[in-house]
């Protein structure tokens, strides 16, 4: 057993100073003495998945991470850490509880990921070892962890058994919350933009220095097409996490970050609302381009149509929320977003399909990650 300043300390040596997870009672020490100690810069997400993208977002922004999640939250997790971090070789490092471990009784939904938990790591190839139950060990545990990832550019994880870290009560910290924001419905109920036609009035409006996260599926591949740029992030995988990388990013930069999302894509995690409004970044603008299908998969009907996302987003703490459904309005909405404090959330109705023979992205997710980076440190 070790206390949780003898973790923290190496790893703050190291670099590592961008936490954020789901708390676990094998967490409660060291995710107390994170929340209470704001050198941590700890985001408490809505899930663990949602945990995986924010981390990932302020790796782009040049931070070094730490996931912290119960190993049930692996499965939660495995969509991102598979379909984000693997194929864009994103690193963070995962302190993952082992609930139901060897010779831990334990409660019966824990008994299976307790079998499994090494072993899913393994078919995720995420490399792991034990947390380290000794001080002496932090600092070379750290290092072996920092190694691993360098050369791989992928997640690693320490296995955190019952009792690893002495007990440790939650100092008074400051809590995120939300605000009292705007929502403003501007719909006129004409003709529908597509979505090739909002992404192109939309790189007319955005100012150079914006970061833009656009969504897994045509969303990407259409913003691909119409101008390819090192400032833009196009998600191959990973549904639903845009919004999150975008929060991650957002929050540890100062130029303007543009989230291109779906209506299917952002219902998948509505929590992110949630977590946004709490955190509050002002250069935050989250777009959701809604045509109520799931576009990239033949069309199916979402359930989009029986919710109003600029009320939701106004509901979890956004600074301004906004409807509309034509383009001239749109410019001015964006135009408005770019220049006021956000979150903001500006939710266009557009209409189903896209251009045919839509090609992909050429540039390869890791490309496409690092000149973000590069992008977002100038």
């Amino acid at each position: 057993m070790i206390e949780a300043e003898a973790f923290l300390e190496p790893a703050l040596d190291a670099g590592f100073y961008f936490y954020t997870g789901v708390p676990c009672s094998f967490l409660t020490p060291i995710i107390n003495r994170v929340i209470s100690g704001p050198a941590y810069g700890y985001v408490a997400a809505a899930s663990e998945g949602e945990a995986v993208a924010i981390a990932s977002g302020a790796w782009l922004a040049g931070r070094e991470t730490v996931v912290m999640l119960q190993n049930s939250g692996l499965g939660n997790a495995v969509n991102p850490l598979t379909s984000l971090n693997f194929p864009f070789r994103i690193p963070t490092l995962l302190v993952v509880t082992w609930r139901g471990g060897p010779g831990i009784a334990d409660e019966p939904q824990h008994e299976l990921m307790g079998e499994i938990t090494p072993d899913l790591l393994d078919v995720m190839r995420v490399p792991h070892q034990g947390f380290p139950t000794y001080a002496e060990e932090v600092g070379p545990a750290i290092e072996a962890a920092r190694r691993a990832m360098d050369e791989s550019g992928l997640p690693f994880g320490f296995i955190m058994q019952k009792g690893a870290i002495a007990p440790e009560d939650l100092a008074a910290a400051a809590s995120a919350a939300g605000g009292d924001g705007t929502c403003a419905d501007h719909r006129r109920g004409g003709d529908l933009p597509t979505r090739y036609q909002t992404l192109e009035r939309m790189l007319s409006v955005l100012p150079d220095d914006a970061a833009v996260i656009a969504t897994t599926g045509k969303c990407g591949r259409e913003l691909f097409t119409i101008a390819d740029r090192d400032q833009h992030l196009y998600q191959v995988g990973s549904m639903g996490c845009a919004a999150a990388m975008g929060l991650g990013v957002a929050i540890n930069a100062v130029r303007p970050v543009v989230v291109v999302d779906g209506d299917g894509a952002a219902l998948m995690k509505l929590g992110s609302l949630a977590t946004i409004g709490a955190y509050r970044p002002e250069n935050l603008v989250h777009m959701v381009l809604d045509n109520g299908t799931y576009d990239s998969t033949g069309g199916q009907p979402t359930t989009a149509a029986s919710v109003d996302f600029a009320a939701a987003a106004r509901a979890c703490g956004y600074n301004v929320s906004v409807n509309c459904d034509d383009l001239t309005t749109f410019d001015e909405l964006l135009g408005n977003a770019l220049k006021s404090p956000g979150p903001h959330m500006v939710h266009v109705r557009i209409k189903p399909g896209s251009m045919s023979d839509l090609g992909r992205p050429t540039v390869t997710p890791p490309e496409v990650a690092r000149r973000f980076k590069a992008f977002v440190a100038t």
